[in-house]
């Protein structure tokens, strides 16, 4: 199950929004940031060896809860996609202005969507 948020909800609404206007750059940075948020929640895994009539046993038995991102957390985690996003348009800037330009839009789009942003 995945946590909803306003945070969330506005990327998802803009994910619908780029995938129907098409523009792919904005798609692929909104979909890496909510993959981001949600592997943020995965639970850590604790590597155990030992014998396997020890093994939990049962519906339910290996289940774990995920963790809960508060809004600094959602919002850190959107600063550190944007960062990533003008940080490759740099490295692109010489190479392939045209992808870093992609880079810059995307970024744009996600700096809208900060709490707080009109866009």
């Amino acid at each position: 199950m995945t946590t909803d948020s306003p945070l969330r909800s506005r990327l998802r609404a803009a994910l619908l929004e780029a995938r129907r206007a098409r523009d792919a750059g904005t798609v692929s940075a909104l979909r890496t940031t909510l993959a981001a948020l949600e592997n943020a929640e995965a639970v850590p895994t604790a590597v155990r060896a030992g014998a396997i009539e020890e093994a939990p046993v049962g519906v339910g038995s290996t289940e774990a809860a995920r963790r809960v991102l508060d809004d600094a957390d959602e919002l850190a985690l959107l600063e550190s996609e944007i960062a990533a996003l003008r940080e490759a348009a740099l490295a692109y800037d010489d190479a392939a202005p045209e992808r870093a330009a992609a880079a810059r839009r995307a970024a744009d789009r996600l700096v809208a969507l900060r709490p707080g942003s009109s866009g």
